[in-house]
């Protein structure tokens, strides 16, 4: 995104007003006149001094400055400094956000002084009445140092447009920093400096990614643009590669051994890793083992190993559409940690006895060796649980047997199925019944062919065999913090944290339903998990229902790592971790060794480490979703590709003052319609009543109405779809 060059007067009268503002700050409350501060910031011609007068005269009209005497000018004592991360808008405006305070500040571009997306400023906050109103004054931390963009290159210099919206400037590149590039194509270039007087900082292009709406280039482009990974260095490679990895007897014999329990994996179809593997026993007593056994991936990713560096600075796997980008070396993620069935792995695990009503009555945590038995996916145990009653050969159907052949699944591990599913739904009903939340959305996933190109879109939801391994994954992660948090004297952990729902986030989301006949109580105590319950369940099935899905997720607090543990209250929690994940999840590996070193009576590990690394992962984390998301958008875009000037019923899903966004039902795909491409009138923002009105006629589309619409393009460059809006339904 380009945006008009200043010209050099407007330059040079920008840094002349900095120069000022910094020469009042270091005089503290002592007045300086015009000669004064023109020494102070070494412009002493004539014409300097007449430029300075000017600017003073703009700063003390505006405010920021005050004229105490005749002449002689102190920063505004009412104005006040701040510390804090600066959000930038697509327009270019920008607010800094202070911890601890309830307002942004908002800053116009004139005053973002060099300032970008994410950067840690010092802002002044101008004494200005309404609304808070501020100036960059430092940029005390850049957020990013590459950015991702397509080079347009002159004779003897480019300029790298970037595809952040909130990039208000391009990246100026001198010729001798353009290496190979070619024009037109989509590079990362380094942010080197920005010289006090040019309007675009100086970069140098650091790779060359390919020519824009390439499969490869694009999806490497938004990795590059999160700045993640798209392979290991070789040096990690060859280091993992050179781990032992063989199961070794004298290791046995520090563990408990589990081998001889019925062991079994449940996971996607197409899973390449297996983190977690179930065992199910019932106990002389009548009561029922169950065990979950979790890769023990610390016993190879050793503390301050290069392996361990790296897979803390992913802190995550990555999942993209086409591909997942690892935090381990496939010779650990795919093998040596992967819980295949008949091999011997070293695992950590919980073993819970629980009674017919699913009440914990012992339970164990320590480093054990397992052997999987079998290894089943997601619908091939869906379909135990929905047919075993009537058929109890139970055979899997070749439609959905892993290995695309029909087979006959042994009695043991089906009855094992059938049990671990009944207490895991009185697992589940209890959880609700404590206050947790139900988020069933559904996911979009789509059809590949051997080039990455989308052949078709289906829907994954969430059935009783993917509630299954949730409900004892959740009562391990549950267990673990527990067992950890009650300690006493208290020892030091990493929890995962999700906070209450801002109150008015729900109010927004409350007047959105509303239109759709919804309500949720947020007026009794105790309430508002239920209601946002009921709610999730009555817009099951309904048209509404993934607009409202999304915005009441939209309403929660973000989830977080931290050592301060304020519980879970998605989850209704009052502690809860990380610990069932650690092939693709740092903080997993992180929960591991501190179990481990305090069932060892270990002293408590020093709170400021772990906290530091924990934030860490929750940035790493944002990153990861982002990058996610936008390798979906993607490939909608591209399937939509195939179907420009074509006809679809959608829904409402957003109205802004720019446009009307549609969600294509049978797809999920997402557009937005431009207010000019809606025919027949002139169509205008209502904010109140989320819609838009035509002036002439007031004919309105408003949040949920069914339309239809047409294709009008699918830009696979901006990653971007324009609909036409032909009427309602």
């Amino acid at each position: 995104m380009s945006k008009k060059r200043k010209s050099f007067k407007e330059q040079r009268i920008e840094g002349i007003k900095n120069k000022i503002m910094e020469a009042l700050q270091n005089a503290r409350k002592s007045p300086l006149n015009h000669k004064q501060i023109s020494v102070s910031i070494g412009m002493t011609k004539t014409q300097d001094r007449k430029s300075i007068q000017k600017v003073l005269n703009e700063l003390s009209a505006s405010g920021e400055i005050e004229e105490v005497n005749r002449g002689r000018y102190i920063l505004n004592p009412n104005n006040k400094f701040f510390t804090g991360k600066m959000d930038v808008t697509s327009s270019g405006m920008g607010y800094v956000i202070v911890e601890g305070e309830e307002d942004d500040i908002f800053i116009k571009n004139k005053n973002l002084n060099k300032a970008l997306d994410g950067d840690t400023v010092r802002v002044l906050q101008f004494s200005k009445k309404g609304k808070r109103e501020g100036k960059v004054v430092e940029v005390l931390e850049r957020k990013r140092t590459e950015f991702v963009g397509e080079i347009d290159i002159h004779e003897n210099f480019a300029f790298v447009r970037t595809s952040d919206q909130s990039m208000y400037t391009d990246i100026f590149v001198p010729k001798d920093r353009i290496k190979n590039a070619k024009n037109g194509q989509v590079v990362l270039v380094s942010f080197d400096d920005w010289p006090e007087n040019a309007d675009s900082p100086f970069g140098t292009v650091t790779k060359i990614l390919g020519y824009p709406g390439k499969h490869e280039t694009e999806i490497h482009a938004i990795l590059a643009e999160y700045g993640l990974p798209a392979v290991f260095p070789k040096e990690i490679e060859d280091f993992a590669n050179n781990i032992d990895t063989r199961i070794k007897e004298d290791e046995v014999k520090k563990r408990k051994d589990l081998r001889d329990l019925l062991t079994f994996t449940i996971d996607p179809a197409d899973a390449k890793d297996f983190d977690d593997a179930l065992s199910h026993r019932v106990l002389d007593n009548g009561n029922t083992e169950i065990g979950i056994h979790i890769a023990d991936v610390s016993h190879y990713v050793k503390p301050g190993s290069i392996l361990d560096q790296e897979a803390f600075l992913r802190a995550t796997s990555v999942y993209l559409v086409d591909r997942v980008v690892p935090m381990l070396p496939e010779v650990l993620s795919n093998q040596a940690c992967s819980l295949r069935p008949d091999e011997d792995k070293y695992t950590f695990s919980a073993l819970f006895e629980l009674d017919k009503n699913a009440k914990i009555v012992n339970e164990w945590f320590g480093k054990t060796v397992t052997r999987s038995d079998a290894r089943l996916a997601y619908e091939e145990a869906q379909h135990v649980i929905e047919n075993a009653a009537r058929d109890k050969s139970c055979v899997i159907p070749k439609r959905i047997a892993t290995g695309n052949k029909e087979y006959q699944l042994p009695k043991e591990i089906v009855n094992s199925i059938l049990s671990m599913d009944r207490l895991a739904k009185i697992l589940r009903k209890k959880r609700m019944n404590n206050g947790a939340i139900s988020f069933d959305k559904i996911e979009v996933k789509f059809i590949l062919d051997s080039d990455n190109e989308p052949t078709g879109v289906y829907f994954t939801e969430s059935k009783d065999a993917n509630k299954l391994i949730e409900e004892f994954m959740l009562l391990t992660n549950k267990r673990v913090s527990e067992f950890v948090g009650k300690l006493n004297p208290k020892k030091s952990f990493i929890y995962r944290i999700h906070d209450k729902p801002n109150s008015d986030k729900l109010e927004a989301l409350q007047s959105i339903i509303s239109r759709f006949g919804y309500r949720i109580n947020m007026q009794e105590s105790g309430m508002l998990s239920k209601s946002l319950n009921k709610l999730l369940k009555d817009v099951h099935g309904k048209k509404e229902q993934n607009l409202i899905d999304t915005l009441t997720i939209r309403t929660m607090s973000k989830a977080a790592y931290t050592t301060q543990n304020i519980g879970h209250y998605g989850l209704a929690f009052d502690y809860y971790s990380h610990f069932t994940s650690p092939i693709r999840r740092y903080p997993d590996i992180i929960a591991h060794r501190l179990l481990l070193h305090y069932l060892e009576n270990g002293n408590s590990v020093k709170e400021e480490d772990i906290e530091e690394m924990a934030s860490h992962c929750s940035e790493m984390e944002v990153l990861a979703v982002n990058a996610e998301r936008d390798s979906i958008k993607y490939m909608q875009v591209k399937y939509m590709k195939e179907h420009e000037d074509e006809e679809f019923l959608g829904v409402i899903s957003g109205v802004t003052e720019w446009g009307v966004y549609v969600e294509i039902i049978e797809n999920k795909c997402e557009g937005m319609v431009r207010l000019q491409d809606i025919p027949g009138d002139f169509y205008v923002f209502n904010k109140d009543d989320y819609a838009v009105q035509g002036r002439r006629t007031k004919y309105t589309y408003q949040l949920g109405d069914e339309v239809i619409v047409r294709v009008k393009q699918a830009d696979l460059v901006r990653k971007h779809l324009d609909f036409i809006l032909l009427g309602h339904k």
